[in-house]
């Protein structure tokens, strides 16, 4: 589908995301360090495993610091893995798992294209509405009001971004335009 216009939401859960995962990694390497201590012989999954995620987790931290995105999926793989080796909680490996794939889904930004035909709201699963679902939709001074007919109304942040940066102005006049379409062929 050719969209006409393909405006970008801020995420807004991208540090809460950041957090969860330090956490979770940062709890793994205690736990491994713990098994480590108690164990009477030298595992080598839980030492190698805690050095590598407390690698991870310090690299992402300082990347982090210097505003760039980061990622903690592979330190929740890793984690991961060696939990599936801890003599509890085994099942912990599988939430680590399922946690690190939707890493980069919970963290991409939302999109929202405008067709001539309809618009699509690009999430984990795709969201498609026919114009005449709306009875406004307005992008002004960096926030986006998708005013939907059933009093339903979607307004969020845009991102910022300078060189696809699109005319307000232009972009209200094409979704005032569909609307009208999309009114008279309904009432038709």
């Amino acid at each position: 589908m050719v969209y006409q216009y393909v405006v970008s939401l801020k995420n807004q859960h991208h540090r809460s995301i950041d957090i969860f995962g330090i956490l979770l990694s940062a709890a793994s390497v205690i736990f491994f360090v713990k098994e480590l201590v108690m164990q009477q012989h030298l595992s080598f999954a839980y030492l190698v495993g805690a050095i590598f995620v407390t690698g991870v987790l310090v690299f992402n931290i300082w990347q982090s610091a210097k505003g760039k995105k980061v990622y903690y999926s592979r330190a929740l793989l890793i984690a991961a893995l060696v939990w599936m080796k801890m003599p509890y909680m085994q099942w912990l490996s599988f939430l680590f798992i399922v946690l690190a794939l939707l890493e980069y889904q919970a963290k991409y930004s939302l999109e929202i294209g405008f067709s001539d035909n309809a618009v699509v709201i690009n999430s984990l699963f795709k969201k498609r509405y026919a114009w005449d679902r709306f009875s406004n939709i307005v992008l002004k001074d960096g926030l986006i009001t998708l005013d939907f007919t059933d009093n339903k109304i979607l307004q969020r942040e845009v991102e910022d971004d300078e060189e696809d940066e699109a005319d307000e102005d232009e972009f209200n006049n094409y979704c005032q335009e569909r609307l009208k379409i999309s009114s008279k062929s309904s009432v038709e």
